[in-house]
């Protein structure tokens, strides 16, 4: 997480970024400036929300008159990878899937498993632990897109766990 999200979205822009995640927590005063800048740049915006944030806090991102295209919802603390999975988070995604059904929702584990083209207006993702043992809570809660680390670059077998964590997203419908 970034201190000042607007510093950075010009460089990325310019590096040909296709997208630009921001925390709702260092964002709360700026965001609509934010997502005009990120937009100006080419990019679709999106914001990730901390295990420890209530989901409400997005909400207005997604309700305004300029919204995200994609949600974030991090189910480990920010910070180092090989953390726990937090089966906690997945009422966030519940209650995101259930007032925004077409919107789009990441998983992240950082190796990105989701549909090849983004149709649908907005995205949701969950990051965060997430493997072979906690895919299916995640993908069955409506997490539609993730994003593996751990799991899969500390996996013997890598394009294994990817085409595992790819079906069970299917499984659940969230693959187009």
């Amino acid at each position: 997480m970034v201190a000042n999200p607007l510093d950075y979205v010009e460089p990325l822009g310019k590096a040909g970024a296709s997208g630009f995640t921001f925390h709702v927590e260092a964002s709360k005063d700026n965001w609509q400036e934010l997502v005009l800048q990120i937009r100006a740049k080419g990019m679709r915006p999106g914001v990730a929300l901390k295990p420890s944030t209530p989901v409400e806090e997005v909400y207005p991102l997604l309700d305004g008159d300029n919204p995200v295209e994609m949600v974030l919802v991090m189910t480990v603390e920010p910070g180092f990878g090989g953390q726990k999975f937090m089966p906690e988070t997945m009422d966030k995604v519940h209650a995101l899937r259930k007032k925004y059904p077409s919107l789009d929702i990441e998983a992240m584990v950082q190796s990105r498993v989701c549909r090849p083209a983004l149709l649908s207006s907005s995205t949701e993702w969950v990051d965060g632990g997430l493997g072979p043992s906690t895919i299916d809570v995640a993908a069955s809660a409506g997490a539609n897109c993730i994003v593996a680390g751990s799991s899969v670059f500390g996996a013997s077998e890598p394009a294994q766990v990817i085409s595992l964590l790819r079906k069970s997203v299917e499984r659940a419908g969230g693959v187009k």
